[in-house]
């Protein structure tokens, strides 16, 4: 059994890991509150951007055939080639936050070379990014610092070079894939096709807003809005991230701080059992030494 002084020292340990595990939820539970409130505050402008993609859409598709020409739009073309866009943390003490990505990025990456589809990799996180370097695995684009701190003009930027890619015909698809916040407690994997836009499914909605434009211009505003429309799903797909991934550090941190409290537990009673031992063992030592006197 262990000395007491390596019991103490285990116990101090211990309590001081304790100290840092709570102060880290607490952090993450104050900056997860100010995620959230951005979140909230960004999600009115994605609904407002949606209803007027979804009425240009509804005009288009109304009044004339075939629906649009932009290859924004175009669902139905062949894939070749896909744009894949994984997001994690830059940071860790966050449970399985970051490998429940990871995973789900590797199991698309299969899935489309078993198509024969290639794959470029674009990733937002220095967690992916030293997970994907060490296991050799070539990136198309990497950013470190965005997903803990969304910026809207920076993630317009990232997401500006797979658009024009797509709109060159260099790639067919542009896929994001991160853990989107939930709840306190959920995290939940998100996977969405960025790129094309399915206006076909948009819910028909006639023009309720009091712009007015030429029925020529409809093509052109659709490719703008539709810009608009990706790139803010990115960087709302950034601030969503960034909840979750709060939301899982308190949830880990406070994991940690309970398991932390069970393991003093367990090494007070140890401590107690190692003395209790060590008194016995004086008292016999005692109590022979007076019996051999006699």
């Amino acid at each position: 059994m262990a000395n007491l002084k390596e019991i103490k020292l285990q116990i101090s340990s211990v309590k001081g890991t304790q100290k840092t595990t709570r102060a880290m939820k607490l952090v993450s539970q104050a900056k997860l509150k100010r995620a959230e409130e951005l979140a909230k505050r960004s999600r009115v402008y994605a609904q407002k951007l949606d209803e007027l993609v979804s009425e240009i859409a509804y005009e288009i598709n109304a009044n004339k055939v075939g629906g649009s020409e932009s290859r924004f739009v175009q669902v139905d073309l062949p894939v070749t080639t896909v744009d894949i866009i994984c997001v994690t943390a830059d940071k860790g003490l966050c449970g399985g936050f970051n490998v429940t990505t990871l995973k789900k990025t590797l199991s698309m990456i299969r899935e489309y070379k078993e198509k024969k589809i290639a794959v470029r990799l674009r990733v937002v996180g220095r967690k992916a990014i030293d997970f994907l370097k060490y296991n050799g695995v070539d990136m198309k684009d990497e950013v470190i610092g965005l997903s803990a701190s969304p910026d809207y003009k920076k993630a317009a930027d990232f997401i500006d070079e797979s658009m024009n890619d797509f709109a060159e015909g260099k790639t067919d698809r542009v896929v994001l894939i991160y853990n989107g916040f939930k709840n306190m407690l959920t995290q939940e994997q998100r996977v969405l096709q960025l790129l094309p836009v399915d206006i076909s499914t948009v819910e028909p909605r006639e023009l309720k807003s009091s712009i007015e434009y030429e029925p020529e211009g409809h093509e052109e505003l659709l490719n703008t809005l539709l810009r608009k429309y990706v790139q803010y799903s990115m960087y709302y797909g950034l601030l969503d991230s960034l909840a979750a991934e709060h939301s899982a550090r308190m949830q880990a941190m406070d994991n940690a701080t309970k398991n932390a409290s069970e393991r003093v537990n367990e090494l007070t009673v140890q401590y107690n059992k190692a003395r209790q031992e060590s008194i016995t063992t004086e008292l016999i030592e005692i109590i022979s030494g007076m019996e051999a006197l006699k």
